[in-house]
């Protein structure tokens, strides 16, 4: 009678299924190289778009990199949360097809760990990014996406920001007239400049060798930094003045001219979720519709909870047959993860403009995810978990040719019986990789030795 393996403490026996062992730190060691990758390239395809319109807004509004590089990191949170679970099922399926065609999956096997058992490292790195999904989708993008909103349009209503040509007068105010004689850059740069500015009283007129508009620091006002040259001063009460400089700034407009924005919370978006909450529970629907606001709660929570499962899904449409290249694993992959997310979306939408309720509608791409991917990825792993399970035993069989030594053949039958898991103690991957390959020549020997002369 096997002895059964002895019992831990529930504590106990979920801090053994979270400490990593020597196998674990090896798959997540290959993961990391094409999860990095995969996770920059799909970051730089989304941001391509808003890159463009970005440097659009830069070069048109004589605005600071500084203001490109904010703007920019504001978009990276909602960019984020696309491109991780994309980047996790990449590279679990390059690493699982890796294995598989290496036979490293067998070896695996042969030690007597289950693949269910092999991939728990990526099990666990989908719940901490389901978890990170969480307080992302929750928090960090409804600000991100308000304080992009704000910057942008700070950028685009910075008061007056010309562009200039060369010999044209040009008015900022009715008490400022300025022209140059050379504009490049789109009117950004100017040489040989002539301002007139009238104020309090007083008339000032500059002259200089160059200058440059742009975007005051503070972004609510534009500013021509003036480089060698001269102010002359004239007033009805005090004799002309003349002085020199070799760096001026002047203010064009002012911040006075630049409307603030709006507070955040008018978009269901901008809210966080214990927000989304507490707005449902005080049932305060002044700004935004209860629907909206119920729909964005379960479109967020449903996201979250389909991070977890990708592993799955990625190990069930990577391993292929034996000398046989599969080559729809991956785009099915994509297909199905872009077909789930246009679900979402769409759901998400029907939810908010009342075409179908919140409920049903917001978790049933859920439910078929987990309905049609999931049970296709547990068949999978159960069946080559149990697979090493069953005990093979060479018995001797009737009388047959017999072999080159003398002895009678050996033929191997399956018994289907159960045996006890096997705990091996641990050993490197090199050794499991060897002893794997001395147990398939041992196999092959045996099939030799029993079949036909």
């Amino acid at each position: 009678m096997t002895p059964s393996p002895p019992r831990f403490p529930l504590m106990q026996r979920v801090i053994l299924w979270l400490r990593p062992g020597t196998l674990d730190r090896y798959l997540l060691a290959q993961l990391m190289p094409p999860f990095l990758v995969a996770l920059s390239v799909v970051m730089s395809a989304l941001l391509l778009e808003r890159l463009l319109v970005l440097f659009n807004l830069l070069t048109t509004g004589n605005s600071h990199l500084v203001t490109f590089i904010g703007l920019l990191a504001t978009l990276l949170p909602h960019y984020l949360g696309q491109a991780l679970p994309a980047a996790l099922c990449v590279s679990v399926f390059s690493i699982i097809r890796r294995m598989s065609q290496n036979e490293e999956i067998d070896v695996v096997n042969s030690s007597g760990r289950s693949l269910l058992r092999m991939i728990r490292p990526y099990l666990q790195l989908g719940a901490f990014l389901g978890a990170l999904s969480f307080l992302l989708y929750g928090f960090i993008q409804p600000h991100a996406r308000y304080d992009f909103r704000s910057a942008f349009y700070f950028a685009s209503h910075a008061g007056w920001t010309p562009r200039m040509q060369s010999r044209l007068f040009a008015s900022p105010s009715p008490a400022m007239t300025f022209t140059a004689d050379k504009v490049t850059q789109s009117g950004s740069e100017l040489y040989h400049v002539f301002i007139r500015d009238i104020k309090d009283g007083e008339e000032h007129d500059i002259t200089a060798r160059r200058g440059h508009i742009r975007i005051a620091d503070d972004g609510n006002a534009v500013e021509i930094e003036l480089e060698d040259g001269m102010i002359l001063t004239t007033s009805a009460d005090d004799p002309p003045t003349v002085a020199l400089f070799d760096h001026s700034t002047r203010y064009l407009a002012h911040a006075a001219q630049v409307v603030p924005f709006r507070q955040r919370g008018e978009d269901e978006r901008e809210l966080t979720s214990p927000e989304l909450v507490a707005r449902l529970v005080t049932n305060d629907t002044t700004t935004i519709s209860r629907l909206h606001l119920l729909s964005e709660l379960h479109f967020r929570l449903a996201r979250c909870l389909t991070v977890p499962f990708i592993p799955l899904l990625a190990t069930a449409l990577a391993i292929t047959r034996k000398r046989q290249r599969d080559v729809i694993g991956l785009p099915a992959a994509f297909i199905i993860m872009v077909g789930f997310d246009h679900l979402m979306q769409m759901a998400h939408s029907m939810a908010a403009t009342g075409s179908a309720p919140y409920s049903p509608s917001g978790w049933r791409p859920l439910f078929s995810w987990h309905s049609v991917s999931c049970p296709y990825s547990i068949a999978l792993a159960c069946f080559l978990c149990c697979a090493p399970s069953w005990e093979t035993a060479c018995t001797p069989d009737k009388p047959q040719r017999a072999t080159p030594d003398g002895q009678p053949p050996l033929v191997c039958h399956v018994s289907h019986t159960p045996r006890a898991p096997i705990h091996p103690a641990p050993v490197s991957l090199r050794h499991a990789v060897r002893a794997g390959h001395d147990l398939l020549l041992r196999a092959g020997r045996v099939a030799r030795s029993s079949g036909p002369a």
